[in-house]
C-alpha cells in the first residue's frame, strides 16, 4: 500500500511539471502570434486588421496574391479583363500588385504612390495633348467628374473618368451639336474649330460667302450668364434671310434668278427673262451658274449643250471610253451636282466586279477614291488587291494558292470560315469541329497578346488540354489521351480495364470506379489515382 503511494505520489508531480510546461508553450505562441504582424495597415485596408483576417490577403503559408488583391478591388479587374487601362499595359501587365502597393508601413502610408512628374500617361491608353499635360492630375482626375458613384466615393482615385471631352469641359453648344468635340476641335486648341469644314453642312460656302466672317451669320447671345454661338437653325432658305432686298421684292425673293455667290453686283441672267423659253431648261446646279459662263460672247449666239462634254471636262480622263466613244455624264449624274450619282448597286452588277455581301454595303470611295482622284479602271479584282493578307508567311501557300482568301472565308463577312481541315494532318472530329478557329490558332502569348499560328502546332493532347490525370498515363514524357477517350467528349470511350494489370471479373465488374480509385492530395493538387502500386485483396477489403 506504501509503494502505490509512493508510485502515485511520484506520477502526480510528473503531472504538474508537464502541464506547467504545457501553460508555457501555450503563453508563448500566443506571445508569438501577437507578433506576426510586421505593422499596421494603411487607411484603405485597415479595417482588415487583425490574424484573423490574414488570409483575406495572403494565401496561408504563402504570399500575397494577384488573386486574392482582385477580389476586392474588382473595378481593377473589370478593366484587366476588357485589356483597358494602365494595369493591362505591357509595363505592368503580369506584375505582383505587391511590387508597387506595399503595405503594413503604418495607417498614414501612402499605398498608391509615383511620381507624377515622370508618369507616362500613354500608358493607360489615353494619350495627353499638349494642354492636357500641363494640367495637375488632380484637375482631370476629381470627383467632379467621375459618375460611378461607387469610384466617386473612393478617395485619391484615378479611376472612372470618360474620355470624352464633356466629361470635364462644359458644353459650349449647349447641346446643340454632337457630343463628340473631336469632330471639329482638335486637343492642341478649341478655337478655332480647326477639323470643321463647311462642305459638309447644309448651306455650302461658295463664292463670297468663303470670305465672310463666322460672327456675320452665327451670332454670339448671353444665354443663362453665358456666352453661346447658334450654330443650329440658321435661317438660309432665301437669300434675304441675311441680305436686304434692294429690289423690295419686284422681282421676287429668288436672287439667284439674276445673281450668284460670286457678285451681286454682276447680275447672271437678263430680267425676267425665262429661261426655259429655250431648248435648254436651267434645273438645280445650272439655275446658280453665272450667264457669262456659259454664253461668254452674246446671249443670243448659239451654244452646244447637247452633251455635258460641251462645257465641262471630262473629270474621269476617259476612263469609260468604250470604241472610242465616252458616255455621257447624264448617265451616272444628274444636274443637281456631281457629287450625287445614279449608278447603283444593281448597275454594278452587270460590271465586271459584281457586288455580293459586305461588298454592296460598302462605301464607293473606299475602293474608288484611295488616291485624291476617283479611279474606276484597273483597281484590283482580287481580295489581295484590296484587303491585307494578314496569313502571308503564317498559313502554307498551298492551302490558298494565289492568295485567294475565299478558299477559307466568305464575302459576307471574314469570320464566316469555311476551311477543310481534314486537308492538314489534323482532322477535326467530334467537338473538335465546334471550337472558332481562334481558340486554336489565335492563343495569347504571355503577355496576353493574340499571335496567330497556323504551322508548328502540337497534335498532343496536352499542349491544348491539361492533364487531369497528374501524369499517370504519361509514356516517355506524353500523355495519349485518345487511348482511353474520344473527341465527342472526355467519357470514357475506348478504355479497356483488362489491358490494365489488373483484370476485371467476377464481382469486380460491378464495382464502381470510384471503389477503387479515390482521390488522393499531392501538395495543392486533387486527382484521382488510377495507377495503384498493388493488388492485395487486402489493400481494398478489410
Amino acid at each position: 500500500m506504501t509503494l502505490n503511494r509512493n508510485h502515485l505520489t511520484k506520477n502526480m508531480n510528473t503531472f504538474l511539471k508537464s502541464c506547467s510546461f504545457i501553460f508555457i508553450i501555450l503563453f508563448s505562441v500566443t506571445e508569438l502570434c501577437a507578433q506576426l504582424s510586421p505593422g499596421d495597415l494603411s487607411f484603405g485596408h485597415s479595417n482588415l486588421e487583425g490574424i484573423s483576417n490574414c488570409t483575406q490577403c495572403h494565401v496561408l503559408g504563402d504570399k500575397v496574391t494577384n488573386e486574392k488583391c482582385l477580389v476586392c478591388h474588382t473595378e481593377i479587374q473589370s478593366r484587366i479583363s476588357h485589356q483597358k487601362g494602365y494595369h493591362s499595359s505591357t509595363d505592368i501587365s503580369g506584375k505582383d500588385c505587391s511590387s508597387c502597393h506595399s503595405e503594413h508601413h503604418g495607417k498614414n502610408f501612402q499605398i498608391i504612390r509615383f511620381d507624377t512628374a515622370k508618369f507616362d500617361h500613354n500608358l493607360t491608353g489615353y494619350t495627353l495633348s499638349v494642354p492636357h499635360a500641363k494640367q495637375a492630375c488632380k484637375e482631370c482626375h476629381s470627383p467632379q467628374h467621375i459618375t460611378d458613384q461607387k469610384l466617386k466615393s473612393k478617395k485619391n482615385t484615378f479611376l472612372g473618368l470618360d474620355q470624352e471631352c464633356l466629361t470635364c469641359h462644359a458644353d459650349y453648344h449647349l447641346r446643340t451639336l454632337s457630343s463628340t468635340c473631336l469632330n471639329c476641335h482638335n486637343e492642341a486648341s478649341f478655337v478655332p474649330a480647326s477639323k470643321y469644314n463647311h462642305i459638309s453642312s447644309r448651306f455650302q460656302l461658295v463664292g463670297k460667302h468663303k470670305n465672310v466672317a463666322c460672327l456675320k451669320c452665327h451670332k454670339i447671345e448671353t444665354i443663362e450668364g453665358k456666352k453661346f454661338q447658334h450654330f443650329r437653325n440658321i435661317q438660309y432658305s432665301n437669300c434675304t434671310s441675311c441680305h436686304t432686298d434692294p429690289h423690295k421684292n419686284q422681282f421676287g425673293q429668288n436672287c439667284r434668278q439674276c445673281h450668284s455667290e460670286e457678285s451681286f453686283q454682276a447680275v447672271s441672267v437678263l430680267k425676267n427673262f425665262d429661261h426655259n423659253k429655250t431648248d435648254f431648261k436651267l434645273e438645280e446646279k445650272h439655275l446658280i451658274v453665272n450667264c457669262k459662263a456659259c454664253h461668254k460672247t452674246k446671249f443670243t449666239d448659239p451654244l452646244k449643250h447637247d452633251r455635258c462634254t460641251d462645257c465641262h471636262v471630262d473629270y474621269h480622263n476617259s476612263q469609260f471610253v468604250k470604241n472610242n466613244v465616252s458616255p455621257d455624264c447624264s448617265e451616272c449624274h444628274s444636274v443637281k451636282g456631281f457629287t450625287t450619282f445614279t449608278y447603283t448597286v444593281e448597275s454594278h452588277t452587270l460590271s465586271r466586279f459584281p457586288l455580293q455581301g459586305a461588298h454592296s454595303a460598302t462605301p464607293c470611295f473606299e475602293c474608288h477614291k484611295k488616291q485624291e482622284k476617283w479611279s474606276f479602271r484597273n483597281i484590283g479584282f482580287t481580295c489581295n488587291e484590296c484587303h491585307t493578307d494578314n496569313h502571308k508567311s503564317i498559313i502554307q501557300t498551298k492551302y490558298y494558292p494565289e492568295a485567294n482568301c475565299k478558299i477559307c472565308h466568305t464575302v459576307n463577312r471574314w469570320n464566316e470560315v469555311s476551311f477543310d481541315h481534314s486537308k492538314t494532318d489534323f482532322k477535326l472530329t467530334g467537338a473538335h469541329v465546334r471550337p472558332d478557329c481562334r481558340t486554336c490558332h489565335y492563343k495569347p502569348d504571355p503577355n496576353g497578346i493574340a499571335k496567330q499560328r497556323f504551322t508548328g502546332l502540337s497534335k498532343d493532347c496536352s499542349s491544348c488540354h491539361t492533364d487531369n490525370h497528374f501524369k499517370q498515363f504519361e509514356k516517355n514524357g506524353k500523355t495519349d489521351c485518345t487511348s482511353c477517350h474520344g473527341t465527342e467528349n472526355w467519357k470514357l470511350a475506348g478504355f479497356d480495364h483488362d489491358k490494365t494489370a489488373f483484370k476485371l471479373d467476377g464481382k469486380h465488374i460491378n464495382v464502381a470506379c470510384a471503389k477503387c480509385h479515390k482521390p488522393e492530395k499531392e501538395g495543392s493538387i486533387i486527382y484521382v489515382k488510377y495507377k495503384l502500386k498493388e493488388f492485395k485483396c487486402e489493400s481494398c477489403h478489410l
